[in-house]
């Protein structure tokens, strides 16, 4: 639905009685919904938009281990209004196309009543579109490219990580300052790389920097030595990385093998738990970025990661990471949002976690944080870790260094991008 839209569902159905311009009734996907969504033996139906195959299939699991995990707290206390909530999942295959066709199915034939998951941006942004065009909340849990909640930020649509420029903020005037004013930046060559290392190239010509090269990685790339070549010819003071999924584990490897880990600084924009969870510490070199880690030592932590335990003990992952988290406190505040409006009405729910706050010992992070209602990206703390070389416990890989307050971090460009669609413009539905 373009912005600039004026007639919505709601309106139509108000002003014509249920009847379309061509005659017909027009009651959109939640036709039946709309009979039965009072009813407490209806359940609430929940659309899954994650990958189980593609570049992110290892953080699409994570991301619906904490979806559930969320869901099943819930459902265990009645669900939401006195209706169980159910799930349907669809893989999006880290495809763009895909995801737009899964939105499609899950909204308009399945009549789920929400979505969450995604970690690709690109794949997100697809999403979104179709869930603008229906009014149906979404919810992107783990994608993070500056444009998600920038010019690509939509009413129905709230992101849960942190970004791009987040992360760079956190990151690259401490790493200037230590290490070297000549900067390499490597570039996974989609929407999030591309976005996240324009980030970073504005902040580092801000304090004087320069960037030496910047190098494009396609999605898929498993052979990394022509890359890491020039990354050696280059002589930079510093590698930024904007690499992500099985693509970072590669080049993790390779540069591990060659030595390079320790020749020069590297700092990634952000380090995914499922990424490099069981990866040998040499491995892990640099800087990285994380909104969670299951070590903080906060209240609640220790917690949360029991019942992490208890639910999954036969993953390969014995310990939840960012993704999990990003996936169950999305979901949680969703489902919260429809406690305290008392209903799933799209625009009541919106209008909740717009409203969002919450407080750093709720979130188990080091600051309070908040729903930006201009851009619908969650504000939150930001960590700088490394490796957690001589740890004894093999699963605490990390090491976190410091933590930046989400005012310090603010990503203030997604604010004067954004532009929210009016509510009138949005389709209403009860879920």
């Amino acid at each position: 639905m373009s912005k600039k839209t004026s007639v919505t569902r709601r309106s139509a159905l108000k002003a014509l009685g249920g009847v379309s311009l061509g005659g017909a009734a027009f009651y959109g996907p939640w036709k039946h919904n709309r009979v039965y969504a009072a009813a407490s033996d209806k359940p609430l139906k929940i659309g899954i938009t994650s990958d189980a195959s593609g570049q992110y299939a290892n953080s699409g699991a994570s991301d619906r281990r904490g979806m559930h995990m969320a869901i099943e707290e819930f459902n265990a206390k009645g669900g939401i209004n006195g209706r169980k909530i159910e799930t349907i999942h669809i893989d999006t295959e880290t495809t763009p196309a895909t995801g737009s066709r899964a939105a499609e199915r899950l909204i308009s034939r399945e009549e789920c009543g929400f979505l969450i998951g995604a970690v690709s941006s690109g794949v997100a942004n697809a999403i979104s579109q179709v869930a603008q065009k229906y009014g149906c909340v979404y919810l992107n849990t783990n994608s993070s490219s500056p444009t998600e909640s920038g010019e690509n930020a939509h009413r129905v649509k709230f992101v849960w990580d942190g970004n791009g420029n987040n992360f760079a903020q956190a990151a690259v005037n401490n790493a200037m300052t230590a290490y070297g004013k000549d900067w390499l930046l490597l570039t996974n060559d989609y929407v999030w790389g591309h976005n996240t290392s324009a980030a970073t190239r504005k902040l580092v010509d801000k304090y004087g920097g320069s960037i030496v090269d910047e190098i494009l990685v396609p999605q898929g790339t498993r052979d990394f030595s022509s890359i890491l070549l020039k990354v050696q010819q280059a002589k930079p003071s510093v590698v930024a990385a904007a690499v992500g999924g099985d693509d970072q584990k590669a080049m993790r490897q390779q540069v591990a093998q060659l030595g390079l880990g320790e020749n020069m600084a590297w700092i990634n924009n952000q380090q995914d738990w499922p990424d490099v969870y069981g990866l040998p510490l040499e491995n892990l070199f640099g800087v990285f970025g994380t909104t969670w880690y299951y070590k903080l030592g906060l209240p609640g932590v220790s917690e949360f990661v029991a019942r992490y335990q208890a639910m999954y003990p036969e993953t390969a992952m014995q310990v939840p990471g960012n993704v999990f988290y990003n996936g169950y406190m999305a979901t949680r505040e969703l489902l919260s949002a429809c406690e305290r409006a008392g209903s799933t009405n799209n625009i009541k729910v919106i209008k909740e976690l717009e409203q969002l706050k919450v407080s750093a010992e709720d979130r188990m992070q080091h600051h309070d944080a908040w729903m930006n209602p201009n851009t619908h990206q969650m504000q939150q703390t930001i960590y700088l870790a490394t490796a957690n070389h001589g740890a004894e416990d093999k699963d605490d890989m990390f090491k976190i260094l410091s933590n930046s307050s989400p005012e310090a971090v603010q990503d203030k460009t997604a604010d004067a991008a954004a532009n929210l669609e009016p509510y009138e413009a949005t389709p209403s539905y009860e879920a």
